[in-house]
């Protein structure tokens, strides 16, 4: 809840962080910080960033993807593999390089159709890449300690296509926060 509230923040102020990853959020008894701006920018910058950016396992697919234009989606995709990772104790999406890290969104999440997310596709081409074919699974194979309000704000959080991921704000709205004052 407290990190949505500080990328909500963050996002507000035009800026994205473009580097969520477990080592950088601190917690401090009931208190959680973000940390390390040092590869954030303003969401208002003109491309093309830098190459790197986040952390492998957190790395959104359009980022996967090279593309040009991102914003704060990709910090909202990183915090849903985050949250999952906190039910699990291990990464969800555990690749060794941007093909296998590809392919394992899709194993688990199921391969994007090109009219779900036709940008994807774009980007994928232009690359020469195919995505592997995978029907995925429901998140509760993967986490299922989690209450349903949970998995629905997960899968939410981790489209493949960046509009249809929910903003920080709308995150903190969802029926999952409910026992959250807000």
């Amino acid at each position: 809840f407290q990190i949505l509230q500080g990328l909500a923040f963050m996002h507000k102020n035009n800026f994205f962080h473009r580097d969520m990853k477990p080592e950088n959020i601190l917690i401090s008894g009931d208190q959680v910080k973000l940390a390390d701006f040092g590869l954030a920018k303003e969401i208002r910058s003109q491309p093309p960033f830098t190459d790197y950016v986040a952390t492998r396992w957190y790395r959104s697919p359009e980022v996967i993807l090279d593309s040009k234009k991102y914003g704060s989606p990709i910090d909202i995709f990183a915090l849903g593999a985050i949250i999952a990772e906190l039910y699990t104790g291990k990464p969800l999406f555990p690749g060794n390089q941007a093909s296998e890290q590809m392919g394992k969104i899709c194993e688990v999440l199921g391969t994007p159709s090109e009219t779900d997310w036709e940008e994807g596709y774009v980007l994928a081409n232009k690359l020469g890449y195919k995505f592997p074919q995978y029907k995925g699974h429901k998140l509760k194979t993967f986490i299922p300690n989690a209450s349903e309000n949970a998995l629905n704000l997960l899968e939410s959080m981790l489209s493949f296509n960046p509009i249809k991921r929910p903003s920080a704000v709308k995150c903190l709205q969802h029926p999952f926060f409910q026992c959250f004052d807000i």
